[in-house]
């Protein structure tokens, strides 16, 4: 499960000088900070054949009268194993809208609500694989957009971090399969299927930290090396 993550932009910046955002993503369009599910974030996705930053609501099913979440159901992330089932959720928005939702780094929990550790991607931005969906504000007529990050089967190096699941990651440095991944007339999915195997393809620094919001350290950061 992925419930928390952060945008420095700062940071951002910096890495995306290594590993480029999509073109026409500017750092200054995202909204920044510790953000939670259910709250505004930045997704990046296609819009008439042009990729754009648009604000979502962190959560892919909202109330249809009033365009806030639905807490019924917990869908701020989306299973993988979901993605092929006809009645589910992602399963259209798998096939037809897609989306990139950018990170600078991100808090998972090892289940027990003691142990806490912030995850970043050395050298490179987070790329969430995401789903979107699009609603009509009733009272304006304003279209809204929702979102989820699709969640993998457990890593075994993550064991000890996270070990229920593990967030879909997109390869900032593959622009041909970027741009597959925002297409949204790209609706055969089977391309995609090597992304869903749950795997460490770039190396990440782990930080053990006081709790799910509170990032100060709590112990010597290391690292997981890309598999």
């Amino acid at each position: 499960m992925c419930g928390n993550f952060i945008i420095n932009k700062a940071d951002m910046r910096r890495k995306a000088k290594n590993r480029a955002l999509p073109s026409d993503v500017s750092v200054d369009h995202l909204i920044a900070g510790s953000l939670l599910p259910g709250a505004s974030v930045s997704i990046i996705h296609q819009v008439n054949d042009a990729v754009r930053v648009n604000p979502a609501v962190w959560w892919l099913l909202l109330d249809e009268d009033s365009a806030k979440p639905n807490y019924r159901y917990a869908s701020f992330n989306s299973r993988s194993d979901k993605l092929h089932e006809s009645r589910a959720l992602a399963y259209k928005p798998y096939r037809e809208s897609r989306c990139i939702i950018p990170a600078t780094s991100f808090v998972e929990g090892l289940g027990d609500k003691k142990h806490y550790f912030k995850i970043e991607l050395l050298d490179e931005p987070v790329l969430f694989g995401g789903l979107f969906r699009e609603w009509t504000d009733k009272d304006s007529g304003e279209i809204i957009y929702s979102a989820s990050i699709i969640t993998l089967p457990p890593v075994a190096q993550w064991q000890d971090i996270h070990p229920k699941s593990f967030p879909l990651l997109l390869p900032a440095d593959n622009d041909g399969l970027i741009s597959q991944w925002l297409d949204r007339s790209m609706t055969d999915t089977e391309v995609f299927k090597e992304l869903l195997e749950p795997q460490i393809r770039v190396r990440q620094r782990i930080t053990p930290i006081q709790g799910a919001r509170n990032y100060a350290a709590a112990g010597e950061s290391f690292e997981i090396e890309a598999a």
